[in-house]
């Protein structure tokens, strides 16, 4: 498939897969005529890649991440240097520290509308994940 149903497909920009491309997080595959050409499985990476992206993990280590996530017990010791598990060891505690602060919001948010004349809305199913290239929410006085 192209850049633009790959972009279709997983809600993030051309521009945008381009620059994942250039950091090396997706590999497309080239065509006879230069095009970028990319298959199922890439679908799903890139998937991954834009969720780690939005959920804070800089792009910096979306690579080591992902490179992780297949190693077995064995290989690890050839993999984590020490470098890598420093960076690792910092961004799981930025994680936690993400995370209870956005469990805080979430909790905060649950509060408000529970004791509004909306709380139906807590036990409907969640909307779809918003893309990176969707609009975010504005508040009508900002419009």
């Amino acid at each position: 498939m192209k850049i633009g149903e790959l972009s279709r497909r997983t809600g993030v920009a051309p521009r945008l897969l381009r620059y994942y491309e250039q950091q090396g997080l997706i590999a497309a595959a080239r065509s006879d005529n230069g095009y970028r050409s990319y298959g199922e499985d890439d679908v799903a990476r890139v998937e991954r890649v834009a969720l780690l992206v939005r959920s804070g993990v800089p792009t910096r280590l979306v690579r080591s991440i992902l490179d992780l996530e297949g190693v077995r017990a064995p290989d690890l010791a050839a993999v984590c240097t020490r470098d890598v598990a420093e960076k690792l060891a910092a961004e799981l505690h930025e994680l936690d520290a993400r995370i209870s602060c956005l469990t805080r919001s979430r909790e905060t948010i649950r509060g408000f509308l529970a004791a509004t004349e909306h709380r139906e809305l807590l036990d409907a199913s969640p909307a779809p994940a918003q893309s990176a290239n969707e609009p975010t929410f504005t508040s009508p006085a900002n419009s």
